[in-house]
């Protein structure tokens, strides 16, 4: 083969090796980290870069993406002494390429060893029930920890999660009982406030009862002294009355009213149901006359 020809594909392969090395493609999903004789340069992002060939040197390839430790176990004991096993699952991305590879060599075995310091001093300070009844606030705790730490290797935590917590028998058993022991206080403490509101009805209907029969009896002794009013002034007119008639006619007035008077008694004998026989005085006929000559004389204008 001529030495020109040899000369040319030997510069035409050297010069597609320089814009190989001169060129780097980088996917969406990755950060390439560049070195220069063995120190950090730069980190490409995605896209098509540009390095110097021979020189720049692509050394790491980070990928960015989102992803989650495997899910591990970590045994704590919480404030009331009783030891459970949390189920704990950490999700992470790299946010600086170049930390992520410099300041760190296995970031998930780092990620879930300062996971589990924190979260066995985040569980410490709870007891048991508050564990499971506010694992939210626990994982808000946990995951602000975890941020912190974290930063300076170049990775954000995005979320950090408490999946299971495991506990003995022997602590199960025991919240059984306290469970059954708090449904028993809840239900005695429901029928003695139902029996509490019962009394408290029953009382109520009593006063209002009381109160009511009050009422009546005040209402019935107003009626009375009313009546009793009435019948005074009733009286009292007829007293003035009889007055005037006695100060107008004289004796024949009075003899007038103990006539009729008598006359009511005998009527208002006549008409009980116990009277089976009346007996009157010789005089009644008398009486009944002279009742009659005096409505005559009451009659006549001068009373002659």
């Amino acid at each position: 083969m001529d030495l020109g020809i040899i000369l040319t594909l030997a510069f035409f392969a050297f010069a597609i090796l320089v814009a190989a090395k001169s060129v780097a493609i980088v996917p969406q999903s990755d950060e390439y980290v560049v070195e220069r004789f063995g120190k950090y340069r730069e980190t490409l992002s995605a896209g098509i870069n540009l390095l110097i060939p021979f020189l720049d040197r692509i050394e790491h390839k980070v990928v960015v993406l989102e992803r989650q430790l495997d899910a591990f176990d970590i045994s704590v004991i919480t404030r009331d002494n009783v030891e459970i096993v949390l189920e704990t699952t950490v999700f992470f991305r790299v946010i600086d390429a170049a930390k992520s590879v410099y300041r760190i060599r296995d970031v998930p075995l780092a990620l879930r060893t300062t996971a589990e310091s924190i979260i066995r001093s985040a569980a410490g300070k709870l007891e048991l029930d508050d564990i499971q009844s506010s694992r939210q606030q626990m994982n808000d705790e946990i995951l602000k920890n975890l941020r912190d730490a974290s930063e300076v290797w170049g990775l954000e935590i995005t979320r950090s999660e408490i999946t299971d917590v495991r506990v003995d028998e022997a602590t199960k058993q025991a919240q059984r009982q306290q469970l059954n022991a708090e449904r028993e206080r809840r239900a005695t403490v429901a029928k003695a406030e139902g029996e509490r509101s019962r009394v408290e009805l029953e009382a109520d209907a009593e006063l209002y009862e009381a109160t009511k029969k009050a009422e009546a009896i005040k209402l019935t002794a107003d009626a009375d002294a009313y009546a009793v009013i009435k019948k005074a002034e009733a009286d009292a007119q007829q007293t003035r009355m009889i007055a005037e008639a006695i100060a107008d006619n004289g004796q024949p007035a009075v003899d007038f009213e103990i006539l009729k008077r008598q006359v009511d008694a005998i009527a208002q004998m006549a008409s009980s149901e116990n009277t089976k026989t009346i007996v009157l005085p010789s005089d009644v006929t008398k009486t009944l006359g002279g009742l009659a000559g005096l409505q005559d004389v009451l009659r006549r204008p001068d009373g002659a």
